[in-house]
């Protein structure tokens, strides 16, 4: 079993994954120190792992890592690691995490949790007995904007929510000759639901509370085969590919309308063949009292509504990102509104709060999501596809099991 790190003795962290959302877990873990309050112990920046050798030499020199290491198992058996962060394939997931935590590692674990729901619950039922951190990667919860819709809405100031309106609409997927990377592969389910659906479902439950039911399902794939690749394929880049076609196993879009725990409704919309919307999250609130609304292309701002007395002045307001919203002051070497922000700083605060967890800091950022939030997430999305599989009927949400 893995003891915390005593005050003042570096905690020692690697990432498993060199691809695009690696390079950025191994970015963030470089720059926790930078932001935030004192309390965290230096970070020893150990190892990168990577079956791909030449990918994770390049990123352990780009962010100033000790060593390239080739395959997770070499971090599992590294007696100096601390923490993790598994950055890979969904189906790797579950295999991963479960050696790491009996090596006696923290584990930050990327969304979604797994790549099958059995996977996902034996993660979760390894959370309630590992003797270390586990977490999940769901970085929109520390954007500045989100954060602060957040809080108008626990604070009230909304009314009575009577909408959730929620979509991921990308555009990575939209050519035809995209190399036919993991993906696409796993079965329906696994394809934008999984991959961007669980960002917006998360981002969902973070603001509104919990989902207990899904109905009117679709989901759907406009491009049903695409070319095998000649060669590694990081992230959503195009990379050279044969003249041979490999079958799309996953959906390209999905749809569906929700039920919270509270009664309030909600509507989701997902697609990676969404042409011209390279990261499209975006979402509105509306309560009987006043509405928010957040797109990820305007990551600094987000716009507000409510019950103002005069009518000439009513109507949606620009909100500038600053130190008056989470994160920001701490966050930003720059404390002045309207500088700017996105997926780099959220991944620096994720990785100071998972951290902070493994250490133990007196004045901890909020914690990260649990193994559990992530489970459920995905019980969302297996719903869905139930629904989906059986005309749009209405499938209950299972709760996750208390710890």
């Amino acid at each position: 079993m893995s003891t915390q790190p005593d005050s003042g003795k570096p905690v020692s962290v690697a990432v498993i994954g060199a691809g695009m959302a690696g390079r950025s877990h191994a970015a963030g873990y470089r720059n926790v120190n930078t932001v935030f309050g004192a309390g965290l112990p230096p970070v020893r920046l150990a190892a990168i792992a990577d079956a791909n050798a030449e990918l994770g030499a390049d990123a352990a020199r780009r962010y100033g890592y000790e060593k390239a290491l080739p395959s997770w198992e070499a971090v599992a058996e590294d007696p100096t690691i601390d923490a993790v962060s598994i950055v890979v394939g969904n189906s790797l997931h579950r295999p991963i995490a479960e050696a790491l935590v009996a090596a006696g590692k923290h584990v930050l674990c990327e969304k979604p949790l797994a790549g099958s729901i059995t996977d996902a619950r034996a993660m979760a039922d390894l959370e309630r007995s590992a003797d270390v951190v586990t977490a999940v990667g769901y970085t929109f919860r520390r954007s500045p904007a989100i954060a602060a819709i957040r809080d108008h809405v626990q604070g009230g100031e909304l009314g009575d929510l009577t909408l959730f309106s929620g979509r991921y609409w990308c555009d990575y997927a939209t050519d035809p000759n995209g190399p036919l990377s993991w993906r696409f592969s796993g079965g329906a389910g696994s394809g934008a639901l999984g991959d961007i659906g669980a960002h917006v479902i998360d981002t969902a439950e973070f603001i509104a509370g919990p989902v207990v039911a899904v109905s009117g399902a679709s989901l759907s794939t406009q491009i049903g085969k695409r070319p095998l690749p000649l060669g590694a394929v990081v992230g959503h880049n195009a990379a050279p590919v044969s003249d041979e076609l490999g079958k799309v196993e996953n959906e390209d879009t999905a749809s569906f309308t929700a039920c919270f725990s509270s009664g309030l409704m909600g509507t989701f919309s997902v697609s990676r063949t969404a042409f011209g919307l390279p990261n499209g999250l975006a979402f509105d609130v509306l309560g009987l009292r006043g509405r928010a609304a957040f797109d990820q292309h305007r990551p600094a701002e987000y716009l507000f509504d409510d019950s103002q007395p005069d009518a000439r002045t009513r109507g949606a307001r620009q909100v500038i990102a600053g130190p008056q919203m989470p994160y920001f002051a701490g966050g930003y070497p720059m404390e002045a509104p309207g500088v700017g922000g996105g997926n780099a700083e959220m991944f620096v605060y994720q990785a100071r709060a998972f951290l902070d967890q493994v250490a133990g800091v007196a004045d901890p950022l909020p914690a990260c999501a649990t193994f559990a939030d992530a489970l459920r997430t995905m019980e969302v999305i297996q719903a869905v596809v139930e629904s989906s599989r059986n005309g749009g009927a209405t499938v209950e949400v299972p709760p996750v099991p208390a710890a």
